[in-house]
């Protein structure tokens, strides 16, 4: 049996929102596994979906670049808010993200790529570890391009050109007008930046997702009393529902929540004088899925007194 914690408490009450002692059941009767406890305070209408990203704990930049039908984003961590601040670190988040257009789409050839004052992306970090006296790590980064079309962007919390807490790449194809492509693309962008869609379409999330999803509708409806064929519609219309959540083509645009994003692009066809596809996005959250470790800062100052 494991020992369930107040920090797991704590942590799925985050994740779900529900009530300290329905939390500790869960977690009590699924042996302390946190995906497994959020399943079960769904399955008894306890809880909301499961939030997908994790609490904003990292500090660092996103950096963000854009050149032609390429563009790329980045994200480089400090151990504190200060150092996202120091203009060399944030010289050097801009840097990276320049070399990241030109390099191969992952961040192990990205340290290894040639850097602009010389030597290489992960020399330059080591340089600004020593010069600023903190750690630093570029942890991810995600290149998106079109043949034709533009790539939109986005930053938000911006402390500087191309730098910021969220940055958002939208990739349009379409032969049509590049001015108002880009003015879409950037609107598009801002609705990622703040409805945090999961995935494109229903076609790209993953099978064991969508399964877990209609396990969780199934149970919970078996639970009420629902016999098996209103269990199927039941289940039938939460997934329409969970997919206008978590897709970016079918949630409410946030410029027209009459709308939904896809019809947004469709009907914007007429201005951009072409058919659009929308084929893409990225979006990095600063700090997303790294989990600080909280301080209890009456508790240090006590053991530095010796009390």
């Amino acid at each position: 049996m494991a020992n369930i914690t107040a920090g797991m408490v704590k942590e799925l009450r985050e994740k779900t929102g529900a009530g300290m002692m329905d939390c500790k059941a869960a977690l009590t009767e699924v042996d302390g596994d946190i995906e497994a406890a959020i399943d079960w305070l769904r399955k008894k209408g306890l809880a909301k979906a499961a939030k997908k990203a994790g609490r904003v704990a990292a500090e660092g930049l996103i950096g963000l670049a854009v050149s032609g039908t390429t563009g790329v984003v980045v994200e480089v961590n400090s151990e504190t808010d200060f150092v996202a601040r120091n203009e060399q670190f944030q010289q050097l988040v801009r840097d990276i993200s320049t070399v990241a257009l030109g390099a191969e789409d992952d961040v192990e050839a990205l340290k290894a790529a040639a850097y602009p004052a010389g030597a290489t992306v992960a020399d330059a970090i080591n340089t600004a570890v020593a010069t600023i006296g903190e750690h630093m790590n570029l942890r991810r980064s995600k290149k998106l391009s079109v043949s034709a079309g533009v790539i939109g962007s986005y930053v938000h919390g911006s402390v500087g050109e191309g730098l910021g807490k969220i940055g958002v790449l939208v990739a349009l194809e379409s032969e049509g007008k590049a001015d108002e492509l880009a003015a879409l693309g950037r609107q598009i962008a801002m609705h990622v930046a703040a409805a945090n869609p999961q995935a494109l379409d229903s076609s790209s999330i993953a099978e064991d997702v969508i399964a877990r999803e209609k396990g969780v509708l199934a149970e919970k409806a078996k639970a009420s009393g629902k016999p098996d064929n209103v269990v199927e519609k039941i289940v039938e219309s939460g997934l329409k529902t969970y997919f206008k959540e978590v897709t970016l083509v079918e949630q409410a645009f946030i410029h027209d929540p009459s709308k939904t994003v896809a019809q947004a692009v469709k009907e914007s066809e007429g201005k951009v004088g072409a058919p659009i596809k929308l084929v893409g996005f990225v979006r990095f959250g600063l700090g997303e899925g790294v989990e600080k470790q909280e301080s209890d800062f009456a508790a240090e100052v006590a053991a530095a007194a010796g009390v």
